[in-house]
């Protein structure tokens, strides 16, 4: 039987990444590179093709962090995939990118119980639950977007220890402490392609990888409009 193998692409926050799983091997790039993703992903893809001496046409399918995060950054993912998978002939995979920080968590910091928040601008973050299940981590609820207040005031404090990811905590850390009991920081702040491997082979082994007219990617918001500030999206 061939190893299976999909490449993974990310530029839905600040950082920009590529890995690619080949069997059991991962090879990977990431880099925190706000506004430079355009630049710097395809170059990443060709690396990690090249260090694991794989071609396009080789691949099972490609993977893409489908959102939440950047509206720009997320369109720059999808496209980048959509063009890499039209030419491979391979079909596409969405991960989420707060799953795939969860998932980071897990690996760097051997996290069972997750909560990540990307700051969404606005006064607002996008907010998910996860929890270590079958030995996967798993979405617990939805997915959302909200004000921190709103968040803490819908959701109350859950008991127990949690790992604490992404940069919803840097920037309304006093508010989302009171999401639980307990707290715990995680050295993961954006998400990274190579922790969004797990989260795409599980989903090609349930059969969810899609055409790639079907991809989507996930805002949460309903209506794609924001402040731009100084420097930011």
């Amino acid at each position: 039987m061939n190893e299976l193998k999909i490449l993974a692409v990310d530029t839905a926050t600040e950082a920009c990444s590529a890995a690619l799983l080949v069997g059991e091997k991962v090879f990977s790039r990431w880099e925190e590179a706000p506004r430079d993703h355009t630049r710097k992903i395809l170059p990443m893809v060709q690396a990690v093709l090249d260090e694991a001496g794989v071609t396009l046409d080789e691949l099972d399918a490609i993977a893409f962090g489908r959102g939440p995060g950047s509206f720009t950054g997320v369109r720059i993912g999808i496209g980048v995939a959509q063009g890499l998978a039209l030419g491979a002939g391979v079909p596409l995979i969405g991960i989420s990118t707060l799953a795939a920080m969860a998932q980071g968590a897990h690996r760097l910091d051997g996290a069972e119980r997750v909560l990540t928040a990307i700051d969404a601008r606005m006064d607002e973050v996008y907010f998910g639950q996860y929890e270590l299940i079958d030995g996967r981590i798993q979405l617990v609820g939805e997915e959302m977007v909200s004000g921190p207040a709103a968040l803490v005031a819908s959701r109350g404090t859950l008991p127990g220890s949690f790992t604490r990811v992404g940069t919803g905590f840097e920037t309304y850390g006093e508010t989302l402490a009171a999401l639980a009991d307990e707290l715990v920081a995680s050295q993961v702040r954006f998400p990274a392609a190579e922790d969004m491997l797990p989260l795409a082979r599980s989903a090609w082994l349930a059969g969810e990888a899609v055409a790639v007219e079907q991809a989507t990617p996930v805002y949460l918001r309903d209506k794609v409009t924001w402040k731009k500030l100084p420097g930011r999206e």
